[in-house]
């Protein structure tokens, strides 16, 4: 029997009807035998109650301490008799059996529903209910039975077995005829009944009739119509009926529920003379405004009463009446959130058919004294203000539902119910209410106006102040939580209001689109909001009273007792929402609560609860309006969406705005403009925030490559901006945002594919949703808001084959189908992302930007501001790959574009930083990119334009000649460089040549620069000197990093670099470094010589003079004659007889005398000495001085053709000079020494080597002399000494000749003198002994030093070398220096002599 009622209940009709039929005789049987009510008849089997009762209370759980514990569900239906007897008895007879026994069972449990026990109740309910599912029609007989036999029920067991019929009716596909009657009949007894449960009684009878609409809802509505059309006001449980099934849309089939309004609608057209019945129309006014135990949840009777009355109105022929009833309506309290919806229902269904007068009285009621006193600075004083307070809330409704419900007629209206609409919201009493039914109305206008065909034939005049209120109204949304559906209603009205004529201008759509990307984008991550949240509606410390009833609220009955709320039985739905007849249906819900709150009012809720309740009591909280706490039901519980729900609702909303933007305007132009407002997310420092904007934008590109909307003849705009964007994004950490991104670059390929009118080629495989873990995780990652990556990159990880690293196919193929003002784009973005304090950002761009060079640099057309703006962005980039890449696509991009980027980093390199170093290495990099570098700076630099002395007007703040300065910086720079060290030196020519004009040119700039007031003066003064000595010291640089340190010494210990700082003195300095070249027989000689002879040519004075200079001093060198004839080298000096310049003439002329083209003046030279070296004698400084430096002059004309008889005068003389008196006349002596023993280096004088063998202890003491003159030429002499006598580490005696001062520095010239001289050390011992007899204190110091020095150091050689007589001269030396003044030589000399006392005193 159980397969038959489980498998086949509904499916075989004979055999319900047999089993009823059975049923009938049986309880007839009954009756003729006597039985009393309420058992089991003896006639059939007097086993079955006892067995009935046994079973039952084996079955029943007994109570613990744990009433709540869940018990097992099973069911208790007899499949198969146990018992041997059962199985002999006929087939018949034991399906009689086996129903009668299950039918005891539930008979029993039915019974049992009167006790009040609630473990043992709630165990009973689910027992019935089970049966119900497996067996309906045993359930429904059963129960039939029992209300039949059992006339005397309590009213708390009526209301279970209400419960339990509803389920089992519920459960029935189909209800017998007989059943259906009685069943009806039963709950239109008990719906009017008044009883301890009140309402709940009748509401769970009136569930009844509910269930059985599932099956005969006709006949149900024809017993509802009669009793609505008797001309007494309905009962409340009639209303609450009729409520449920114009609510619910489960409750009919498919075609039935349009049958329902139509029969709904012509109850109402019926019902209109009710209008003018006083009574009739005051009860139902006195319904509608009549305080209920919830004001949140609109009980189903008084939603419904407010459609109905609508339609009623709608249905009205008379104005005068609508009028009347609307205003009396409005006139009532709007202090409840669902009072003032309903209101609102009732205008708007009024307005379908009443426009012209619901519009009357909402002006009217508008401009009531009431209302303007709620606009002004409301203050809640006492109840009766609580009335008016959100009175406007209730008009911003109606607009919305006259809207909504006018249909077609509505157009016409739509600007003036805008201008009240944006009235309400600027001058209204503003809070969380007024907001949402501000927005609720628009929702509903908007939505009207979209339904309507004709709409784009009107101009709306009011659409942009509405607009400006929905920005305002976005701006104010707080952006640290997201608890309401306002972000994304808002977005909804504005992706529908761009719609509508007239369009949006650039600047208010550009608004529009920064204040909604904002508010949704910049929200917090999606844990930060769930916490916010929580904390909102669950204060800590927190705990709400019990909130006192509502005012008016009738007193609550006293000696009620509480019952329970039936697990599974249909709550009263107060929360539920109404639908309306076919024709005034809306097309949107009524308002509904905020996704971010959801009320839960006592048990109202859906579902089953574990404890007792009372029907008779409903639970309230209260309303906020009210100023009563309500109990708050976090966000993520049932019926009421999460933070991660309302997020992803919030964001679609805001892609489909994009999505309308697109479809209003399909061009790229519209498409650029979108995406230059989502660049701004898309480059942001916050993972969350690029996160949502890469979805956004790949939404956008999806939608795009679906619709084709784009015409393929218009070319993308700034496309590879959006390239380069995805592509830095396809290597966010964020794994989601690499996924969103590499999506977005499929569907961009796919629609550029579309646009070139290329077929799409195949790519690799589409990007896979990272795994996920579990449910939780699934979710977590469709929320699309991530600020980190997945918990384990084993669970969650994105393959590395499909994030674009450097070089990959994917990204070389998006690039080959790009213009090349994309690929400039492209590349610019990558040049952006530099600056950007992510790191990972930073790697992508430098790869993308390494990537795109390589592929396209060659085809760049200017990238002078690209070079700029590199430069700029590395100075901020601190991560070393990035900066290697970057810097590695500068030395691609020099391939084909040298000239350009030297050009543009010439622009920084005025003053050289590390930075722009750095760049200009990458230049050279390539060994012939550094020679290219160094062509073109020399080109920069040989351009010297003049400022103008015109005074016409003042001079440019940018000189032109500035690039010829930084020419000159970089150049000094990069000298040392390791990149271009091998191309300085081949381009040392060139290189000297144009360093020492352009030496030339700044002090022509000095001479030509006028007085300039301000900054102008300010730049100048800094920029004269420093300028200066930046070309002297690229010079010295260019001479000791090219292995020419030679030359460099001569300058150096001549301090013939003072020459060069006036333009007057500058051929000398020139000379003296040419006749350096010439006497240590510089290489670069024969280099040098080719290119003097171009810039003899030259139109600059400056060129010439340069030029001039070196080639006279040239022609001393041998190696002149193998590059140039001699009869060349005179034609060129002829040549320059004839220059403009009277310096370059007399140099020329000077030139001409040179022995070179007159060999006889070697003699006539030779013969002249002798005669000069006895003016060496003469009393006057002057003439000594004068003659000196004749015989100088002339043994540098004579240069390697001097004798060694006449070199060996000269020194002799020239040495007896060393100690003279006049300062000018040793430094006189001691430089025709030093240009003595630089003409005779490299010829093989022994005699002329013993003198200088003796004037080095001399040159040596008088480095400390007084006078500096004396001191440089020492310095010199003693070097050039060094060269001729080929000591070792000749560089290291020219630094420390040239910069070292300390004692240390002395006692190395002094170990070289000794150590490469050995054989020379009597000779300085007598020289050192010598001078400690001199009146020159300091000679006299230095000498006893180097003495102490030679003690120290070489005491063998000292003893063998000094005798008695010098050890006492050295004593008494010593005893002298006692007395000196400086301490330090007080101590060394005491230490000296005491040790000196003791060699004497020690035998021999």
């Amino acid at each position: 029997m159980d397969a038959q009622h489980s498998e086949k209940p509904h499916s075989h009709a004979s055999t319900n009807r047999t089993s009823s039929a059975r049923s009938q005789n049986s309880r007839s049987a009954q009756r003729q035998a006597g039985a009393p009510v309420g058992q089991g008849s003896k006639g059939t089997s007097s086993h079955i109650s006892e067995l009935t009762k046994s079973q039952a209370y084996m079955k029943v759980p007994h109570k613990s301490a744990h009433g709540n514990r869940q018990r097992p569900l099973t069911a208790i239906l007899l499949c198969k008799s146990q018992t041997s007897q059962a199985a002999l008895m006929p087939k018949e007879h034991r399906t009689f059996i086996k129903e009668s026994y299950n039918k005891a069972i539930c008979f029993k449990l039915l019974q049992d529903l009167s006790s009040s026990d609630s473990v043992q109740l709630r165990y009973n309910i689910k027992k019935i209910k089970d049966i119900a599912q497996r067996a309906p029609n045993l359930a429904l007989e059963t129960i039939s039975d029992y209300f039949v036999n059992n006339q005397q029920i309590s009213t708390r067991h009526k209301f279970r077995l209400f419960h339990v019929l509803e389920a089992a009716i519920g459960a029935s596909e189909s209800l017998e005829e007989t059943w259906e009657k009685s069943f009806m009949q039963l709950a239109l007894e008990n719906m009017t009944k008044s009883t301890e449960l009140e309402e709940a009684y009748q509401d769970a009878a009136g569930n009844v009739l509910v269930a059985i609409c599932r099956h005969s809802w006709q006949a149900v509505a024809q017993h509802l119509e009669t009793e609505v059309l008797s001309g007494v006001f309905p009962h409340r449980s009639l209303l609450y009926v009729m409520g449920i099934m114009t609510s619910d849309e489960n409750l009919f089939k498919e075609g039935e529920k349009a049958g329902w309004e139509e029969q709904l609608a012509k109850m109402a057209i019926e019902s209109v003379p009710f209008l003018n019945r006083e009574a009739w129309s005051k009860e139902l006014l006195g319904t509608l405004t009549r305080p209920d135990h919830t004001q949140q949840g609109q009980p189903p009777e008084k939603a419904f009463l407010f459609i109905y009355y609508g339609l009623m109105l709608q249905a009205s022929e008379n104005g005068t009446t609508v009028r009347t009833h609307l205003k009396t309506l409005l006139e009532t309290s709007h202090q409840w959130s669902k009072q003032r919806e309903g209101m609102a229902l009732t205008v708007g269904l009024a307005a379908a058919r009443h426009l012209d007068h619901v519009w009357a009285v909402l002006r009217q009621f508008g401009r009531s004294t009431a209302i303007k006193w709620s606009l002004n600075s409301f203050s809640c004083k006492n109840s009766e203000d609580l009335r008016w307070k959100w009175a406007s809330s209730t008009i911003l409704l109606a607009y919305g539902q006259m809207a909504d419900k006018a249909k077609a007629h509505i157009l016409p209206w739509v600007d003036n119910i805008l201008s009240r609409m944006v009235f309400f919201f600027h001058y209204s009493h503003w809070d969380e209410t007024l907001k949402q039914s501000f927005v609720t109305a628009i929702l509903m206008l908007v939505g009207a106006i979209s339904r309507n065909e004709g709409a784009q034939s009107y101009e709306f005049s009011q659409v942009s102040e509405l607009l400006k209120c929905l920005m305002l109204l976005m701006k104010k949304e707080p952006q640290d939580r997201l608890c309401t559906t306002t972000r994304r209603q808002t977005l909804n009205i504005i992706s529908s209001l761009c719609k509508l004529r007239p369009p949006l201008d650039l600047e208010k759509r550009s608004r529009l689109l920064s204040i909604s990307l904002r508010s949704v984008i910049s929200l917090p991550p999606l844990e930060v909001l769930e916490k916010h949240t929580c904390l909102f509606m669950e204060p800590p410390n927190i705990q709400p009273q019990a909130a006192p009833p509502p005012p008016g609220a009738p007193p609550a009955a006293k000696g009620t007792q509480p019952t329970e709320r039936l697990p599974g039985a249909r709550p009263t739905p107060r929360l539920r929402q109404l639908s309306f007849p076919a024709a005034t249906r809306p097309e949107s819900h009524l308002h509904k609560l905020s996704p971010g709150w959801s009320l839960q009012i006592g048990s109202l809720g859906g579902g089953e609860s574990e404890g007792p309740l009372d029907p008779g009591r409903h639970h309230c909280s209260g309303s906020p309006e009210g100023g009563r706490l309500p109990r708050l039901q976090p966000c993520g519980s049932a019926g009421c969406p999460s933070d991660q729900t309302l997020y992803k609702e919030t964001a679609g909303a805001l892609e489909q705005m994009l999505q309308n933007f697109i479809t209003q305007n399909p061009t790229a132009k519209e498409l650029h403009f979108l995406l230059s407002h989502l660049y701004v997310w898309l480059a942001s420092e916050k993972a969350h925030e690029r996160q949502r904007a890469v979805h956004s934008c790949m939404a956008l590109l999806q939608f795009l490559s679906h619709n084709l909307y784009l015409d393929p003849k218009e070319d993308f705009k700034r496309i590879g901006q959006l390239v380069g964007m995805l592509w830095i994004l396809c290597q966010d950490p964020d794994k989601t945002t690499q996924y969103s991104s590499l999506k977005g670059m499929a569907y961009l390929y796919k629609l550029l594919m579309h646009q070139r009118g290329e077929p799409l080629r195949e790519q690799a495989p589409a990007p896979q949703e990272p795994p996920q873990a579990n449910k939780e995780e699934a979710e977590l990652w469709s929320g699309g808001d991530q600020e980190a990556a997945p918990p384990s990159p084993q669970e969650v990880a994105l393959s590395k084959d499909h994030v674009l690293q450097p070089g990959s196919p994917q990204a070389k193929d998006i690039m080959k189908h790009l213009t090349m003002a994309e690929l400039t784009d492209l590349i610019w973005t990558a040049v952006d992302g530099l600056g950007s304090t992510s790191p990972f950002r930073v790697q992508a761009a430098a790869n993308m930007l390494l990537t795109a060079i390589q592929e396209h640099g060659a085809k760049l057309e200017t990238v002078t501001t690209l070079g700029q703006a590199i430069h700029l962005q590395l100075c901020s980039v601190r991560i070393p790959k990035a900066t290697e890449n970057a810097l590695q696509a500068v030395t691609l991009l020099a391939r084909n574009h040298t000239s350009e980027l030297v050009t543009a980093f010439l622009d920084f390199s005025i003053t050289l930083d590390s930075h722009s170093f750095r760049l200009w290495r990458a230049l050279g990099a390539e060994h012939f990119l550094s020679h290219r570098v160094l062509a073109v700076l020399l080109g920069c630099l040989l351009k010297r334009p003049l400022p103008s002395r015109a005074s016409g007007g003042p001079q440019p703040r940018k000189k032109a000649y500035l690039h010829s300065l930084a020419a000159m910086n970089t150049l000094h720079e990069l000298q040392f460089a390791p990149e271009f060290q091998q191309a300085v030196q081949e381009a040392f020519p060139e290189l000297l040549l144009a360093l020492l004009t352009q030496m030339h040119y700044l002090l022509e700039l000095n001479l030509t620069q006028e007085p300039q007031p301000g900054a102008e003066a300010q730049e100048t003064a800094l920029l004269g000197p420093q300028r200066c000595s930046t070309s002297l010291e690229a010079l010295k640089s260019l001479l000791s990093t090219t292995m020419h340190w030679q030359d460099f010494a001569h300058m150096e210990l001549q301090g013939a670099w003072d020459l060069f700082a006036t333009i007057h003195t500058f051929p000398q300095g020139v000379g003296l470094l040419a006749r350096a070249m010439v006497q240590n027989h510089c290489r670069q000689i024969k280099g040098l010589t080719l290119h003097l002879l171009p810039n003899l040519r030259s139109r600059e004075e400056r060129d010439r003079k340069a030029a001039i200079s070196i080639f006279t001093e040239f022609l001393y060198s041998p190696t002149l004659l193998e590059v140039l004839p001699k009869e060349v080298a005179l034609s060129v000096l002829v040549r320059s007889l004839r220059d403009p310049s009277p310096e370059i003439r007399v140099l020329s002329l000077q030139g001409l005398g040179n022995i070179l083209f007159h060999p006889e003046k070697r003699s006539l030279l030779r013969g002249q000495l002798p005669p000069f070296l006895k003016g060496f004698f003469q009393s006057s400084e002057p003439v000594v001085v004068c003659i000196m430096g004749t015989v100088s002059e002339a043994l540098h004309r004579l240069g390697a053709h001097i004798t060694e008889t006449l070199g060996l005068r000269i020194a002799i003389n020239t040495h007896a000079f060393f100690d003279d008196e006049r300062d000018r006349v040793r430094a006189a002596a001691m430089a025709l020494f030093g240009e003595l023993v630089a003409s005779v280096t490299g010829q093989k004088f022994g005699s002329l080597r013993t003198q200088v063998h003796k004037s080095m202890v001399p040159l040596l003491l008088h480095l400390k002399d007084h006078c500096p003159t004396v001191v440089m030429q020492a310095k010199f002499a003693f070097y050039r000494c060094s060269v001729l006598l080929q000591w070792r580490l000749p560089h290291t005696i020219f630094c420390t000749l040239a910069w070292e001062e300390s004692l240390s520095a002395r006692h190395f010239l002094w170990r070289c003198l000794i150590n490469h001289s050995q054989d020379e050390f009597g000779t300085y011992w007598a020289q050192a002994l010598n001078y400690l007899h001199r009146r020159h204190h300091h000679l006299k110091i230095w000498a006893a030093l180097f003495i102490s020095y030679i003690i120290c150091y070489y005491p063998l050689a000292m003893s063998q070398t000094a005798s008695d007589m010098d050890i006492k001269l050295l004593v008494c030396t010593f005893e002298d220096l006692k007395k000196n003044p400086e301490p330090s030589i007080r101590y060394f000399a005491s230490r000296q002599a005491s040790f000196l006392q003791k060699v004497v005193a020690r035998p021999q």
